[in-house]
């Protein structure tokens, strides 16, 4: 299965949001600097941060260094993570939307409906399970998914070659996880609050960035309350 990628726009993903249940009071907006003073005018509190990001070999080679460094090392990943693997191709927006709800579900009552019965049903699944269940059974998501794919500025072909990558970064029980459906496993950044999430985000954005100077193709977006 093949999905055209969702554009990183926030109007076009707050709408998906509402499809799934999300009431309108959290919503995406975009953050336009990285620095405190561009900080400080994203609304509080923040659930979680979205970074879209160009895929190139810096990245690849960075991420495969990471995945081997964590494996000899190991790392703490709390029982309470919501955790799902990528199994659709172009689908990292939709599971990046996934992983910031799923993981704030004390803050967001979603409504009864097709996105709440699968993450009611998925709650003790491993991540595969839960990426095998979105796939096969989630048919109303991918939908919801298919009707926005043509919004926003531009346009796309299932068929080619996508080149940018959605993660999104929560805080759980007091640490920064980077949740990326195609990776092996969720990556602790370590010491985190909900009141420092989005600084703590912030440095770990930054990264990426340095990594890739030459590149300014970033988009960063925050799952915050509306100011209305």
């Amino acid at each position: 299965m093949s999905l055209l990628p969702l554009e990183s726009n926030p109007d076009v993903l707050n709408k998906f949001l509402q499809k799934l249940g999300v009431p309108e009071k959290w919503s995406l907006v975009d953050v336009f600097g990285l620095d405190a003073d561009s900080l400080a005018w994203v609304p509080k509190p923040v659930l979680s941060v979205i970074l879209l990001f160009p895929i190139s070999e810096t990245y690849q080679t960075f991420a495969e260094t990471q995945a081997n460094e964590i494996k000899e090392a190991g790392q703490t990943v709390t029982p309470d993570l919501y955790y799902v693997k990528q199994m659709v191709s172009n689908a990292c927006g939709t599971v990046a939307l996934i992983h910031s709800i799923a993981n704030n579900m004390q803050q967001i009552e979603i409504a009864e409906g097709p996105f709440k019965k699968l993450l009611d049903e998925s709650k003790n699944m491993t991540p595969a399970e839960r990426g095998e269940l979105l796939q096969k059974s989630a048919a109303a998501i991918m939908d919801a998914h298919r009707e926005l794919e043509s919004e926003g500025q531009t346009t796309a072909n299932p068929n080619d070659e996508v080149n940018f990558h959605f993660v999104a970064f929560v805080q759980k029980d007091g640490h920064l996880y980077e949740l990326d459906g195609r990776k092996e496993f969720a990556i602790n950044h370590g010491g985190s609050t909900p009141e420092t999430l989005l600084e703590d985000a912030a440095k770990v954005c930054r990264g990426y960035m340095e990594r890739e100077a030459d590149n300014h193709n970033f988009t960063i977006m925050a799952l915050t309350a509306s100011q209305n």
